[in-house]
């Protein structure tokens, strides 16, 4: 297992020896075991990949981990990995003095756009659940299906074929929410995906993830995020 063999082997004293010596370190997938048994990631979010994190919990319960595809805090960066480590890369690459567009290099390199690092990894809901029920699944799918066109909870559960009261008691037990509170969810992380890689205005991508009105959407991405749609595009096109 990864998280002995960090725990064992002579590498986490190398690491900390670069770091004093003025190296940035970056933990890859498996590699955030040796970079927190150097001692590295103190009070740091670290981006663990989720197949990871109950591993990483067990042996370093006292490190924050983050469900995001990479981190850079106080000097070193972790990575979940896969394609989140060319993000990564591309991120390091902008910090640098006389860094090359960013953009172009992603062009280079047949991306069809930089993922921020804060962007959440997207656990599969069968893994996210364990044994899923698939009328759970299925009820998912519907969702992530008719993002703009809502439909009702009592839609969704006679589409599925179970009652009303099954699927909200499927809800609460798997993924401790409501329907219509994960369905809300669904729909905001869809709109910020839009605000930060499309063109569009934010009333048509509020519109297009079924809010009613600009305010109705603003309101709640308010209340999900703690800023609003147009602080979230002004963001996105700074870090641009």
């Amino acid at each position: 297992m990864p998280e002995k063999m960090a725990a064992a082997s002579p590498l986490p004293a190398q690491l900390a020896a670069c770091a004093r010596a003025g190296s940035i370190l970056c933990g890859v997938r498996a590699g955030v075991f040796s970079l927190a048994a150097a001692g590295l990631y103190g009070a740091s979010r670290v981006a663990v990949h989720w197949t990871l994190a109950e591993g990483f919990a067990e042996y370093y319960p006292a490190i924050a981990q983050s469900g995001q595809l990479y981190a850079l805090e106080h000097g070193h960066a972790s990575c979940a990995g896969g394609l989140a480590l060319a993000d990564c890369l591309l991120h390091l690459i902008s910090r640098l003095p006389e860094a090359p567009p960013t953009g172009t290099v992603a062009e280079d390199l047949l991306m069809e756009r930089q993922r921020r690092g804060d962007e959440r990894q997207r656990v599969p809901l069968m893994a996210s659940i364990g044994a899923a029920d698939p009328k759970l699944v299925s009820a998912v799918q519907l969702m992530e299906a008719n993002l703009e066109e809502l439909l009702t909870t009592d839609e969704i559960a006679q589409l599925v074929c179970i009652s009303r009261r099954q699927l909200e008691r499927l809800f609460r037990q798997f993924l401790d929410r409501v329907p219509s509170q994960y369905y809300l969810e669904l729909r905001l992380e869809r709109a910020r995906q839009l605000l930060r890689q499309s063109s569009k205005s934010i009333i048509q991508i509020g519109l297009s993830c079924g809010f009613s009105s600009g305010p109705h959407f603003s309101s709640a991405y308010r209340n999900h995020f703690g800023h609003t749609p147009r602080d979230e595009r002004r963001s996105a096109q700074r870090a641009s």
